[in-house]
């Protein structure tokens, strides 16, 4: 059954290549639930992946009609997707 509560996913400090698996996981679970919240104040350090990985994540909930949001993004994270050139496609879904 599809619950329609918030699920929230908080991100850790360091989100590289060793961490995508458990964050994608959690991700998946959420996005299968309902709407999302990704916690993104304490990331220090974003993987290119990672930053593609949200972006797909998503489109996933969009395509499922759950909202999906990123809230409080540390100014690693936002600075990391502003070097990239995706500001574009984060700015619908930041929050704080």
């Amino acid at each position: 059954m599809v619950s329609k509560t918030k699920k929230s996913v908080a991100l850790p400090a360091i989100i590289d290549l060793d961490a995508l698996d458990g964050i994608r996981d959690g991700l998946i679970d959420a996005i299968e639930e309902g709407p999302v919240t990704v916690t993104a104040d304490a990331v220090e350090r974003v993987s290119t992946n990672a930053l593609f990985m949200l972006i797909s994540a998503a489109e996933t909930a969009r395509k499922n009609n759950f909202e999906f949001a990123i809230e409080q993004p540390s100014a690693a994270m936002t600075s990391a997707i502003e070097r990239l050139g995706l500001d574009a496609q984060f700015s619908g879904m930041m929050r704080g």
